[in-house]
């Protein structure tokens, strides 16, 4: 893979930029680095690391220097902040009061976790699987559909990301996941992202891009046949791509018209960082099946879940997941700790003022830079592309990595996506003068990089 091809994957941890950002470590750093290359397989994206951190607290990481990092990156876990109190003190008491329920066995703890995560969904009309990670939910979510549906094949999105297990870099879209992995898993099939149609089409009109969309889609659906699911991201976190309430409208009729399970994956997308606490909610449709995870262990808990509409609460005969952890006593902790304080502290609410005060600081940068080409944003889910020429819409990808190590030198840590994205997902207990530094952190590297 060239190193433009893996740009578009993200930020990455071989370039020119990466290279002089190590030779600025210090020596503490550099040792605990190497020892851990040492002990680690190395992967793009995660080894080399970054640096050595000693503590995380709210919205920030600590690194082994004291030097404090303003997380906008969080791998999109720490909704509630890292090490929150009520959740810590909720997974302690746990363990102290019942650690692990073996399988075959249920308590209390876990079945409020269940109905606590339904009765946040609209039509509360969904059963529940706890997964141990997001991947397995995944995985389990197609498994889901095929036996409800009896049919396995599954349309899902280039460029989407579900995980990095067999079955779902079959069905997700990163080439730096697939690549030398030979036969994946079969019955998948490819439809364009919404925003890969609004290049095809040459158009910026949601709407006209929405009817496209549908249109292909349902084009695939009757010239394949035996379409058992649609599996998509919603809006997706990599970098905030938001299609109309349209879209949504449409893949809910044609789904229904054809008999295909919709899932939606809002893996590191719900719990209100888009603005909403689930995301579909805010496009008026329910999904068939939900997949959840990320921030639903409280940033502290590896926790995710399948919700599933009752109807297709099917597979009694089989063992669809049958996990060691599959009626998670701290990760139930930590979920219904995590929505109570999400409730306690309108974090919701919070995110919705949170979110106007950022579209206008970021208009204000969009109109001083002409780099920015585009900023797009629901919730506190934020997406800010970098272009040579608004015109053109060129992309920028070496001033976006510029721009990534310019401000970590100076404390502000987020993703690049898509090679040209700054990609921000602050937590939602963040203030807004420290969205306010982020903004001005950014507008002082654009100028600083721009000379």
């Amino acid at each position: 893979m060239s190193l433009n091809e893996l740009k578009r994957e993200g930020d990455i941890n071989k370039s020119s930029f990466r290279s002089q950002w190590n030779q600025k470590l210090s020596r503490e750093s550099t040792a605990l680095l190497k020892a851990d290359e040492r002990s680690f397989l190395k992967q793009s994206m995660s080894t080399p690391s970054l640096e050595a951190v000693t503590d995380a607290e709210g919205c920030y990481i600590t690194d082994v220097n004291g030097k404090k990092y303003l997380d906008f990156h969080g791998n999109s876990l720490h909704q509630v902040g890292y090490k929150n109190p009520y959740v810590v003190e909720a997974v302690k008491k746990q363990v102290e009061e019942l650690p692990f329920i073996p399988r075959r066995f249920t308590a209390d703890i876990t079945i409020r976790a269940a109905q606590a995560l339904v009765n946040k969904t609209t039509s509360k009309d969904y059963r529940v699987l706890f997964t141990p990670s997001g991947s397995a939910a995944v995985g389990l979510s197609l498994k889901i559909a095929r036996k409800a549906t009896g049919r396995h094949k599954v349309i899902s999105m280039w460029e989407s990301f579900h995980g990095a297990g067999l079955d779902t870099i079959s069905v997700g879209g990163e080439y730096v996941f697939k690549k030398d992995m030979g036969p994946l898993m079969p019955g998948v099939l490819k439809g364009i992202p919404y925003n890969g149609y609004r290049n095809l089409i040459n158009s910026e009109d949601p709407e006209e891009i929405a009817s496209f969309c549908l249109q292909y889609l349902e084009y695939m659906i009757e010239n394949e046949g035996d379409i058992g699911a649609i599996l998509l991201e919603p809006i997706r976190a990599t970098d905030t791509h938001i299609p109309p309430r349209s879209y949504f409208e449409g893949l809910r009729r044609i789904c229904d018209q054809y008999g295909i399970l919709l899932i939606f994956d809002e893996i590191p997308t719900a719990l209100y960082r888009s603005g909403t606490f689930y995301v579909h909610q805010q496009f008026g449709v329910e999904p068939d099946i939900l997949v959840l995870g990320k921030g639903l262990g409280g940033g502290i808990i590896p926790q995710a879940a399948v919700l599933v509409k009752t109807e297709y609460d099917c597979a009694g005969d089989i063992s669809l997941g049958h996990y060691t952890h599959e009626k998670p006593a701290l990760g139930s902790a930590a979920i219904l700790a995590t929505i109570d304080y999400i409730d306690d502290h309108k974090l919701g609410e919070r995110c919705q003022v949170l979110s106007a005060f950022m579209r206008d600081e970021l208009n204000k940068l969009a109109e001083r830079h002409e780099c920015i080409g585009d900023i797009r944003s629901a919730g506190l889910l934020i997406s800010i592309e970098l272009v040579k020429d608004k015109g053109t819409k060129e992309r920028h990808d070496d001033l976006a990595e510029r721009v990534l190590y310019y401000c970590l030198e100076r404390g502000l840590s987020f993703k690049v996506s898509g090679g040209n994205c700054l990609t921000w997902h602050p937590p939602l207990v963040v203030t807004e003068e420290e969205l306010w530094c982020a903004v001005s952190l950014v507008d002082e590297a654009f100028t600083a990089l721009g000379k």
